[in-house]
Formats: structure tokens, C-alpha cells, sequence
């Protein structure tokens, strides 16, 4: 049976876009792609710690699946929450399948009817998508911009408010100014919530994130931590008080009619955190590529095209669809796995290739790939 006409048009329309994805292959090419930025997703260590972990506490033989209100709530869940709590100095973990599972369902069911959710502009899809499904009203404020947001605010006294953003955006990976919006949801009494997928890893003493690293997880109502990113694994977290775990678990809808993740993936997050906490080489070389990325690209001249981060995401803008794929193909013939961001996914004239530094980059390869640049760009 044929595809319904009205989806054929609109592949077409995605294709005449250069919006039309395949599924990519898998290739050899120096990564600076993936978001796989300890090298934790390939870890002998983690891999046969996890085995041996299984093992030992014969978790192979319980094999149940289910929703976690039913079967599915094997003792180590409780085990992996525990130690993910402790770790990121919260109250309460809650797993949930993945990060999108996570955002679509604390903001599908946190806020309510009367609610107000001011969210940055920039905020990841499933975040967004989340609030779509809010019975709460909504409005996006601009970019890092907490005048705007402010103005949102005082439009709506009296009124309990949800301010969301981002310790690390996932497109340039920029942050946002985290105590002074600390302050200004404080001002207002709003509940502050931030995705810490891109900063879980990167940021802090042990890699726990950028709120953390700077004290003012305190502060913050709720924390999403993602374990696709930096962990190399599956599964994300909500992290907040114990009563806002208890209510996910009764009415995040994406939480309770999901069957929950194996035992073998959730030993692997256990396992991941584990050495993530006692891991200093790989956080260590991610730091000193990271310093390193921004130096060469500043002596190579490339600073101006290059939106400020200090985190392990660095886009270069680059404008014109044609110009950023032809820069892309390039680096990719000359052996780097680097991505295009076209239009209309970012806006006209603001196209960009994304890089992604990970501990397992070698310095050779970062200034190989940023004098390929500057010879495409000058």
C-alpha cells in the first residue's frame, strides 16, 4: 500500500527545503559530532563493571517488563536513584526512558490550568512539546534575555510561574547568566526548572553540572539530567524534592505508561555514574581540548564567526544552505564527521556548522579541522 498522497508532499516539501533526513551510516571520520563527549559510550571499563555487577547480584534472572507501577521496578532502580541523588546533591532521582520522555513528562503535568510557563526561546523541542501538552498558558521570552523575561512576569502577579531554560543549549552551546536568573525567579517566588543534558559531564568538579558547580542547585525547583550525552547511555533523571517525585509518579503520564528500562540499562547508568565520580583523566582532557578549541580557533582568526561557549558544543556560523553544506562536505572528505545546520531549522542567513569536542580529540585534530575552516572561509 502507497504512502497517503498529503505525506508524499510533504517529503517533497522537505526535500526542496534541505530538510529531509536519512538515517546516517556509520563511518570512521574523527568525530566531532556526537555527544559523546567523555568517550563513555565506548568504556571497557564501564562495559565489564556492568557485566560483573549483573552477575554478582544475579539481576540476569530478573528479567520482568512492565510499567514501574507494575513488574518493571527491579530493586536497582532504587539503588540507581539513591546513588544519582546523592551524587547531584538532591533530594530525589527519578529515571525516566530518555530525555525527551523526561521533559514531555514534567511539563505535561507539573503546571496546571491557572499556571503561567515562561520558557527561553531556544529551549529544546521536547521541552516545548511538553508545555504543549500543558493545560497551562505559555509564552517563550528571547534568548538569554531576562528583561524580556521579566516583563512576562510582571504582566502576571499573583500567579504561580515556571521559568525553563537550558545550563548548556543544545544548538551553540551557550549558558545562560544562572545567578542572576536565580535571583530573578527568587524576586518573583517562580519555580525554576533547567535542562542540564549538555553540562551533565562538563561542568564541575566531578562532571555534575553547571548548577551544581556553581551552588545553586539549592535553589532550583527541578534539574533534568540526561544520560545519552556525556554518560554514553540511555535514560534520563528528574531531580527535585521528595514531593515532586511523588507526584511525577502519579501524574507524569510518560513515566506511568512506559515500560520501564531493563535492569542491564539501568546497571549501566549505575555503573556510568560510578565512574563518572571517581573518572578525572577524561574530564580532564575534555577541559584542557575545550580551552584548547577556543585558543586555536581565536589565533586562527575564526573568534568572530563563533558563538561564545565555554562548553564541549561550538557552532561557527556560516551563512547560506550552500555555502555550510559545501564547508561540511569538505571536512567530511577530509576525514571529520561534522554537521550542517541549515535552514529553516535555524533561521536564514544564521546557517552553522556544529562541532562537538569530546576528551578522545587530539589537539593535531582540532587545529586540523579549524585550519581546514579558515582556508574554506579566507
Amino acid at each position: 500500500m502507497e504512502l497517503p498522497e498529503n505525506l508524499k508532499c510533504k517529503i517533497e516539501s522537505y526535500k526542496q527545503k534541505n530538510l529531509f533526513r536519512k538515517l546516517p551510516v556509520f563511518n570512521n571520520l574523527v568525530d566531532f559530532s556526537s555527544n559523546d563527549y567523555l568517550g563513555f559510550s565506548k568504556s571497557e571499563t564501564i562495559y565489564k563493571h556492568t557485566h560483573a555487577y549483573l552477575l554478582e547480584n544475579e539481576i540476569f534472572q530478573s528479567g520482568a517488563t512492565g510499567s514501574r507501577l507494575t513488574t518493571g521496578n527491579h530493586s536497582i532502580y532504587q539503588i540507581t536513584e539513591t546513588f544519582i541523588a546523592q551524587f547531584h546533591e538532591a533530594e530525589s532521582a527519578l529515571i525516566f526512558n530518555s530525555g525527551y520522555n523526561a521533559n514531555l513528562g514534567f511539563f505535561s503535568a507539573v503546571p496546571q490550568e491557572n499556571d503561567l510557563v515562561l520558557y527561553d526561546e531556544l529551549c529544546h523541542a521536547s521541552i516545548k512539546d511538553g508545555i504543549g501538552m500543558s493545560s497551562a498558558k505559555s509564552y517563550h521570552f528571547i534568548h538569554n534575555d531576562f528583561e524580556d523575561l521579566e516583563k512576562y512576569i510582571l504582566k502576571f502577579p499573583d500567579t504561580t510561574i515556571y521559568i525553563v531554560t537550558e545550563t548548556v543549549f543544545s544548538m551553540d552551546g551557550d549558558s545562560p547568566n544562572l545567578e542572576e536568573l536565580v535571583q530573578l525567579s527568587e524576586k518573583y517566588n517562580c519555580y525554576l526548572v533547567v535542562d542540564e543534558a549538555h553540562a551533565l559531564g562538563v561542568f564541575g568538579e566531578k562532571g555534575e553540572g553547571l548548577a551544581q558547580y556553581l551552588k545553586l542547585h539549592n535553589k532550583i525547583f527541578a534539574r533534568i539530567v540526561t544520560f545519552g550525552k556525556a554518560l554514553g547511555c540511555q535514560g534520563a533523571a528528574i531531580l527535585g524534592n521528595i514531593e515532586l517525585k511523588d507526584y511525577l509518579v502519579n501524574f507524569a503520564r510518560s513515566f506511568i505508561y512506559t515500560t520501564a528500562l531493563s535492569p542491564h540499562v539501568i546497571t549501566t547508568i549505575f555503573t556510568a555514574y560510578q565512574q563518572l565520580e571517581i573518572e578525572k583523566e577524561s574530564l580532564e582532557k575534555l577541559r584542557k581540548n575545550i580551552v584548547f578549541f577556543n585558543q586555536q580557533k581565536n589565533l586562527l582568526g575564526l573568534k568572530p564567526m563563533f558563538v561564545h561557549s565555554k562548553s564541549s558544543i561550538h557552532s561557527a556560523i556560516v551563512p547560506g544552505n550552500d555555502n555550510v553544506g559545501k564547508l561540511a562536505e569538505e571536512l567530511q572528505d577530509k576525514g571529520f564527521d561534522v554537521q550542517a545546520i541549515l535552514s529553516p531549522i535555524v533561521p536564514e542567513n544564521q546557517e552553522r556548522i556544529r562541532f562537538c569536542i569530546h576528551s578522545y580529540n587530539s589537539q593535531e585534530e582540532i587545529n586540523e579541522v579549524l585550519e581546514l575552516v579558515r582556508d574554506f572561509v579566507f
